[in-house]
């Protein structure tokens, strides 16, 4: 329920950022990437947590497996490994707050893009100051950005980006899988699989949403995703030191 308020409340500003940047670029593909940067950018610092965790996991996974061997009762494990992130200075939940706010964005579009498609939203949506009656001008190369992708190529490049962001956040998954592989319980090889699984199944996944979506939220999915891998990489050669 709190999700869909933050999408009703989000749609008027993220519907008039687009009216208002294609004024002045007369194109709804390219106001869609300007406010896909400008969002991401807002967005850095949130991410920062996201990729310390990352990074400092599989540096962790040997100390995680000692605790589990070393403490059978459950909340002192989970003690335990609070411990040792707040020792590695991380927080197991830091990592879930920029994707649920991609994903609070992505609906909110969403909602914007099927309003503007079937006629739901009117001329009275936009601020005063943008208030116009020039049709938006929704064609951005070969595609109608309030429709599918009639030739699936944005789909497809957006699940290619997707599979290369979502790998940078798991370089450890290979050295997890040998830790896995030592340990004389079966939940850290379920956990590793899932993970090493999940790292083709999303892009997968992310092929099958967008093939369904409005080409522009694809768009905004695709550049998305190359400002993640291109974050990342600034943040951990710049920012984050190992």
């Amino acid at each position: 329920m709190l999700n869909f308020i933050w999408i009703e409340i989000l749609k008027k500003p993220i519907f008039n950022s687009l009216v208002f940047l294609e004024l002045y670029t007369g194109n709804l593909g390219i106001s869609i990437i300007l406010l896909t940067l400008i969002l991401k950018t807002i967005l850095v610092p949130l991410s920062i947590p996201q990729l310390r965790l990352s990074l400092k996991k599989g540096d962790m996974d040997e100390d995680l497996k000692k605790l589990k061997e070393k403490h059978k009762d459950k909340s002192e494990l989970a003690k335990a490994q609070m411990d040792l992130y707040k020792k590695h200075g991380v927080s197991p939940a830091g990592g879930c707050l920029p994707s649920i706010v991609f994903m609070i964005i992505l609906l909110a579009l969403f909602n914007v893009f099927r309003g503007l498609f079937d006629g739901t939203i009117d001329p009275s949506f936009y601020y005063s100051s943008i208030l116009r009656e020039n049709p938006i001008n929704h064609y951005f190369l070969y595609l109608d950005l309030f429709k599918k992708d009639p030739y699936y190529i944005l789909p497809v490049l957006t699940g290619i980006a997707q599979f290369f962001a979502s790998k940078y956040m798991m370089p450890k998954v290979k050295a997890a899988e040998k830790i896995a592989k030592k340990t004389e319980s079966g939940v850290d090889d379920i956990a590793t699989q899932m993970q090493s699984q999940m790292l083709y199944m999303f892009p997968i996944m992310t092929v099958f949403f967008t093939i369904n979506f409005p080409s522009g939220l694809a768009l905004y999915w695709f550049v998305s995703s190359l400002y993640t891998i291109l974050q990342n990489w600034a943040l951990k050669k710049y920012i984050i030191k190992g």
